[in-house]
């Protein structure tokens, strides 16, 4: 019997990426796609109680010449894992695949991303997980849902690679995840570092102008990088100083490394 392998995103079950990480493992794996019905990027791992919250769409989706049902679950991306291991697997998934997310997820976005959310929720059932970016220089690409042409191919030589690695060793002891994030020109012989979470915001918001309380706004967001500051072997560094691809192995544990007193 195959491995069983549960893929999900924070885009969308339309989405090119999830199909291209489908299209990278399904020879060596059984897969179950279970991921948000519509777009739900920046929902973290949160559980949103909507009115239409639970509900699972059939959609057939055309992997490698092969049409396969995939669930559209109405909610967010922690969501969209809980019920697929719950209701949707027939045995325990042996990895979650979170992505291929249409925009880099690095730094304190972490704990906003919903790619990394349905990635942490995925390990709160002991199933280890894998994050995966491709890095998007339009901002407003990585939040809508008319998905434009990318490259997946070096995306997907990286996720078969880590998922038969993680399928057969499982994660060293401690780590929930693998957060990986891939330049939009790597190739086949860009480097691959281990990296540390940068300490920088990295997504910040513009001041709005002033304005109607009673008419809604959504903030404008806009990249700002400290190179003067910025750790050398953080994932930010890797991504953009370097255009190298990163791989940070993520924990649970937020607690300062520090003494504070009573």
């Amino acid at each position: 019997m195959k491995p069983l392998v549960l893929i999900t995103n924070d885009d969308g079950v339309m989405s090119p990426g999830i199909k291209a990480v489908a299209e990278a493992i399904i020879d060596f794996a059984d897969i179950v796609i279970s991921a948000p019905h519509k777009q739900q990027t920046s929902m973290g791992r949160s559980f949103p109680k909507t009115d239409d919250v639970g509900i699972i769409d059939s959609v057939q989706l055309k992997i490698n010449e092969r049409t396969i049902i995939a669930y559209g679950v109405h909610g967010a991306p922690a969501t969209a894992v809980s019920h697929g291991i719950l209701e949707l697997c027939d045995r325990k998934p042996a990895l979650c695949i979170s992505g291929i997310n249409y925009g880099e997820n690095v730094g304190l976005g972490l704990s906003c991303s919903g790619t990394v959310g349905a990635a942490l929720e995925a390990d709160t059932y002991d199933i280890p997980a894998i994050a995966i970016s491709l890095e998007e220089r339009v901002i407003e690409n990585q939040h809508n849902s008319e998905f434009g042409e990318k490259q997946w191919e070096q995306c997907k030589r990286i996720i078969r690679h880590y998922a038969r690695r993680i399928i057969e060793e499982g994660l060293p002891k401690g780590v929930a995840l693998l957060n990986i994030n891939i330049p939009d020109d790597a190739n086949e012989n860009t480097p691959i570092e281990i990296t540390r979470q940068t300490r920088q915001n990295y997504f910040l918001f513009t001041k709005p102008v002033k304005r109607d309380f009673s008419k809604k706004l959504r903030l404008q967001v806009f990249e700002e990088i400290d190179y003067d500051i910025l750790e050398d072997d953080s994932d930010l560094a890797c991504l953009k100083k370097r255009r190298h691809i990163s791989i940070t192995p993520i924990t649970w544990d937020m607690t300062a490394n520090t003494k504070y007193e009573v």
